[in-house]
């Protein structure tokens, strides 16, 4: 009898159909989605925090890279990755909102909450996009030396970081470009610095003012700021002008960074944009009745699962990323 009653209990558990462990088939299947890209995504930070501990001693601080603030200029080190962080983290207590207003049936109020949820993911691809654009771009420049390592500058006075252009000579010179005639099988030049490597040189010598700061961390947890007479002296061991960062050089320090920095951060920002758009087609299908006429809401529950794990997953991003 007991045996007859344990079986018929363990048949109506795990008896499959489409409705296993009394989910629905889309809900199961987007969980067996989401735990597998929590996978992957571990994966890339775990290789992340193995190459920084490994490189520890010169990989660059967070706090002297992400220092820009749209429409301001000025040292405002994480606080626009602060505000990206909020817009993102009230999406998602949007997304709550819109499927409590699901269960409910409420239909108006879905359409508002996910729109403010659509709203709050633009902005965060949109803001993603300008730090790619300013980290790219640069605003001060530096110099690679044979090795691979970068010197940058800062005001011996004031510890502020120098750029190119407050100090660089400008020789006319050296500055020639290739022109057409010179070359029967020439196209373009090509991307050239604002400076080259001798204007540097010269602008840092007649500039006592400027000294090298290297990628070394010392034991206060900053950068290494070399005496007037070394950084002259470690100058000559510079090849060519940084200016930005892409996957080849990065005038902020170690490459591993600017590599990390755009496959990491790319592969999220991926995700949230295709979160976007596939709020955007719900948002619509709600609003054409779609939900309403089957009874339920479960899509939207269903896009809200993927946009609390794209939520979840950046906090890890921002803390492993920018904050440790």
């Amino acid at each position: 009898m007991d045996s007859t009653v344990t079986s018929a209990t363990e048949e109506n558990v795990w008896g499959g159909g489409n409705r296993p462990l009394g989910a629905s088939y889309g809900k199961l299947m987007m969980w067996f989605f989401l735990v597998s890209d929590a996978l992957t995504f571990s994966g890339f930070l775990a290789a992340y925090g193995f190459s920084r501990f490994k490189f520890i001693e010169t990989w660059p601080i967070a706090d002297q890279v992400f220092t820009h603030v749209p429409f301001f200029h000025g040292n405002y080190p994480m606080y626009y990755v602060a505000f990206m962080t909020f817009i993102l983290i009230m999406s998602s207590v949007t997304m709550v909102l819109a499927v409590d207003a699901g269960h409910n049936n409420k239909k108006n109020a879905v359409i508002w909450y996910m729109f403010l949820t659509i709203i709050g993911g633009a902005i965060f691809v949109g803001s993603q996009a300008w730090e790619w654009a300013t980290f790219i771009r640069g605003d001060y420049g530096a110099v690679e030396t044979k090795g691979g390592r970068i010197l940058q500058f800062v005001k011996a006075d004031t510890g502020e970081r120098a750029a190119l252009a407050d100090f660089a000579k400008t020789i006319p010179d050296s500055r020639t470009g290739h022109e057409r005639k010179n070359g029967v099988w020439f196209f373009d030049e090509g991307y050239r610095p604002s400076y080259d490597l001798n204007e540097v040189v010269e602008g840092l010598k007649a500039n006592p003012n400027i000294v090298v700061r290297t990628e070394t961390i010392n034991e206060e947890g900053e950068k290494t700021v070399l005496s007037r007479q070394a950084s002259l002296e470690k100058i000559k061991d510079g090849t060519l002008v940084v200016e930005g960062a892409n996957l080849v050089h990065n005038e902020y320090g170690s490459r591993l960074f600017a590599d990390f920095f755009f496959f990491i951060t790319g592969f999220h920002g991926f995700h949230v944009f295709s979160g976007v758009m596939i709020n955007l087609i719900i948002f619509f299908n709600v609003i054409l009745g779609t939900y309403e006429r089957r009874g339920h809401y479960e899509m939207v529950e269903k896009v809200g699962l993927y946009w609390h794990f794209v939520d979840l997953v950046w906090v890890f991003v921002f803390t492993f990323f920018y904050l440790v």
